[in-house]
């Protein structure tokens, strides 16, 4: 007799191969979705009719097998193939894939979520996104650009607006320093009075006044000066709220950046000395020249005359004439010349200078001279003497620093360490001193002492940078994310983290290509790339989807033949009852 029981056992097989369709069908229509992991039906049979559960083997007789029959087949459930997708190049630098286990961590809200899928975008304020606007998450940077692992935060690449500048730390020199050129036994000698050959006074009101047989002194007051156009007259030669400027003025050839000296009530004689001396970049540290002459100015209070001497070496040459000292009122207009010089001396000895930029926190360029000059010359090799000016330095005085360099008689470089120079920033919103070292000797950027016709000295290396813009980035094997700056520079912006699991195959997908944690899937490692089982990052790439058509071909043609002989027995159940239906006519 028919057994409506085939009937019911077939079409579980019905219900159980349209399931495995529905996934087969799922994994095809995902052929081309980024990262997308293909599942498989795992079947199982259903309980079954026991009809006796067998005997075991007696003295008489054997033992007899259980008689069942099975009652049909169930969906087990589903198992997804996390194997890796073939990765495959974009040349997008948003595009990101996992080499190895783990998945990205998204956030959308207060939602976390993971995924395989690095299609990744940028928004209008530079986050990094999912499709679906889910935000890549990973570690930031301080402001040091220093990756803080210490908590997860969005991935944000501002491009075109961050900017960054970098103060010099090192300028290193090369060239040539010529050994045979002339020892420097001299600077250059200015006179500077109220006309030629003639001082300054100090009128008869004077407070305080000049000693018994002085005619000016260092503490005289500025304002008692008498106008050497109008002597014995009384009449001051300069007025509070005046300003004495130098401008024209030159050194070694090259033009003294304009600078102007406030006068007051209280200004005196010896702060107008230091003024001229630093503002000429005399370097006041050194004690005498050669001709026993000191560097700076001087004043012989005998006859008010000043007496401006300059450091030795040709490019150290000072030239002030009468038009370059100019008085000016106190709305900035020009008064007259106030000033008569004369020049006696000129600096000698074989010198060179170069000029080169360096930058301060802020990325602003401070220009500098470095000038060389041979200051002795014995059977154990040449001594030349550094001076290091910059107009950029925040105070008035020109010259920052100064050393010497000796060499061998191989023309070699003997001098070890050279200090650092200090230009003050103050005032100007960056970090001041900016302190820099200077590079004279090794490797193969080498400033050498050799017999030439000139001297030579070229700044070849220097750090530090202008102002930049982030102009792009791309992102390394760790998920450290590069950016690119126009200035050249380039600095860490953040790192993507990735999330591992102990079962990837126990995550709930929530849609998006995203998962979540399951009950069985264990918690979330969250790490960088490469670090505990973590794979690495590929830039610039795509993970493909893992299906593979051909099995999924062949799996459909299994479940249609499964689906198909389980509709045949149904079938075939029917006619059977049909026929028990025709007996009973």
């Amino acid at each position: 007799m028919a057994s409506t029981t085939a009937m019911f056992t077939a079409l579980t097989g019905l219900n159980a191969n349209a399931r495995s369709l529905d996934v087969i069908g799922n994994n095809i229509a995902n052929v081309n979705t980024t990262a997308f992991k293909s599942s498989r039906m795992l079947f199982s049979t259903q309980f079954n009719l026991t009809n006796n559960v067998g005997t075991p083997p007696g003295d008489v007789n054997g033992g007899t097998n259980p008689y069942q029959i099975g009652l049909g087949v169930t969906t087990a459930g589903t198992q997804r193939n996390f194997n890796p997708g073939t990765i495959q190049p974009t040349g997008q630098p948003r595009d990101m894939a996992i080499d190895g286990d783990g998945f990205f961590v998204v956030q959308q809200g207060n939602n976390t979520g993971y995924t395989r899928n690095g299609a990744f975008q940028r928004t209008s304020l530079g986050d990094l996104v999912t499709v679906n606007g889910s935000r890549l998450m990973g570690y930031g940077i301080d402001e040091q650009f220093n990756i803080n692992r210490g908590s997860m935060v969005p991935i944000n690449i501002p491009l075109g607006s961050l900017t960054i500048a970098e103060a010099t730390t090192q300028v290193t020199f090369r060239g040539n320093l010529n050994a045979a050129g002339s020892v420097a036994a001299q600077g250059s000698r200015v006179s500077l009075g109220g006309a030629p050959s003639q001082g300054l006074v100090a009128i008869a009101t004077a407070t305080p006044p000049p000693a018994t047989g002085n005619v000016l002194e260092d503490a005289t007051r500025l304002v008692d000066i008498e106008d050497p156009l109008l002597v014995g007259s009384g009449t001051p030669l300069f007025a509070n709220g005046q300003s004495l400027q130098i401008r024209g003025a030159e050194k070694g050839g090259k033009t003294i950046p304009t600078v102007d000296f406030a006068i007051t009530d209280t200004t005196t004689v010896a702060e107008l000395r230091t003024f001229l001396a630093e503002s000429l970049g005399i370097n006041t540290t050194l004690g005498a020249n050669p001709d026993g002459l000191t560097p700076g100015v001087g004043l012989d209070p005998l006859t008010g005359l000043f007496d401006i001497v300059g450091n030795t070496g040709t490019a150290n040459d000072v030239q002030l004439d009468s038009t370059d000292l100019r008085l000016l009122d106190a709305s900035g207009q020009f008064v007259r010349h106030p000033l008569s010089t004369e020049k006696t001396t000129d600096a000698d000895g074989e010198s060179v200078r170069t000029t080169f930029i360096v930058y301060d926190s802020l990325g602003s360029a401070v220009e500098v001279d470095i000038t060389a000059v041979l200051e002795s010359r014995d059977s154990a090799g040449t001594t030349w003497r550094y001076y290091v000016d910059s107009a950029d330095d925040s105070g008035t005085n020109l010259a920052v620093a100064t050393g010497q360099l000796t060499f061998d008689t191989d023309g070699r470089l003997s001098t070890t360490s050279v200090p650092p120079v200090s230009i003050d920033r103050s005032g100007t919103g960056a970090a001041s001193p900016l302190v820099f070292s200077l590079g004279f000797g090794g490797g193969a950027e080498n400033v050498t002492s050799l017999a030439d016709d000139t001297s030579s000295l070229a700044a070849t290396f220097r750090d530090g940078s202008p102002i930049g813009t982030l102009s792009g980035f791309a992102v390394g094997s760790d998920g450290t994310i590069i950016g690119a700056f126009s200035n050249g520079l380039t600095r860490a912006l953040g790192q993507v983290a990735v999330a591992t699991f102990a079962n990837p195959e126990g995550l709930v997908e929530l849609g998006d290509s995203t998962f979540g944690p399951g009950a069985n899937s264990g918690s979330a490692v969250i790490t960088e790339p490469g670090v505990l089982g973590a794979g690495l990052i590929v830039g610039g790439a795509l993970e493909l989807a893992n299906v593979d058509i051909g099995e999924e071909f062949i799996k459909m043609i299994s479940a249609s033949t499964g689906y198909s002989a389980s509709s045949r027995v149904i079938r075939t159940t029917d006619e059977l009852m049909q026929q028990l239906l025709v007996l009973g006519r």
